[in-house]
């Protein structure tokens, strides 16, 4: 980060100077107050034809659009932009008493394998169970067993640093309320740093909103269905309810909404 900002100070001031110098040769004993439109658009296409890697501050930045992984399940991608950005941290809420979060992750599980995207999983609470997927898809699969919470964050610190993994879960929906309330918010900004860095696509499951720099935060909503044992798994996807932080703030301030 630090080389970073003394190579975008060094372009700024070598651009600045030398916008400088050639309006002073172009001008000569006038000052830069003095010069026209025109012969400021000579210095900027000047400079745009001698340095074509320098963008001039008066233009406008690229526009770069975030590579999205699409996780195959409809009514999870469509509350994002697409499915799982790349390079961002988002979160999954699974409060108490709702359900879905084991359905989401098998299918982003099954997903990553089909199309040959290598997947860790941190398991914050030694609660997954393998033995609904087939050899070929656990192939695709690094499972972190971990028991406490503090060790997941461990775990997800040095998957995210190596930056070798595309797709990082890490599942705390089943640890308890005393061991995440002890995650520090700058955790979450630490693992943005990272994933910004390796382009990763990074998924929290959490039990409550607790990720600071989720860039997209969504919540699974309602009960289990009374006849989930007598339906297929593609029939409970079928009835998942997800919505995104918005759409959740707007469910418990009514009033807000109403003004």
């Amino acid at each position: 980060m630090r080389q970073l900002c003394k190579r975008v100070l060094a372009s700024f001031f070598f651009r600045e100077a030398l916008l400088y110098c050639l309006s002073r040769a172009m001008v000569g004993r006038h000052s830069v107050d003095a010069l026209n439109v025109n012969k400021i658009v000579q210095i900027r296409d000047l400079l745009a034809e001698k340095f074509p890697g320098i963008r001039i501050a008066a233009d406008p930045a690229p526009v770069r659009e975030a590579p999205i992984w699409e996780t195959g399940l409809a009514t999870f991608d469509r509350v994002l932009p697409g499915g799982l950005e790349r390079g961002a941290v988002t979160e999954l809420c699974a409060m108490e008493n709702v359900w879905g979060s084991a359905l989401v992750l098998r299918q982003i599980i099954r997903q990553a394998a089909a199309t040959h995207q290598w997947m860790s999983l941190v398991d914050g609470a030694d609660s997954f169970d393998p033995n609904s997927f087939d050899n070929a898809t656990l192939e695709h699969l690094l499972w972190l067993r971990c028991s406490k919470a503090e060790q997941a964050i461990k775990a997800a610190d040095i998957i995210l640093r190596d930056g070798n993994l595309p797709i990082v879960v890490m599942d705390l929906a089943m640890n308890t309320a005393r061991e995440w309330r002890r995650i520090p918010s700058s955790t979450w900004y630490r693992f943005q740093r990272l994933v910004e860095d390796g382009g990763a696509a990074f998924l929290a499951i959490t039990p409550a909103p607790m990720a600071s720099s989720a860039r997209h935060r969504i919540f699974l909503r309602g009960l289990m269905p009374v006849d989930a044992f007598e339906l297929t798994e593609e029939q409970l996807l079928a009835r998942l309810v997800l919505e995104n932080a918005e759409a959740q703030r707007e469910l418990f301030q009514p009033s807000a909404r109403r003004a």
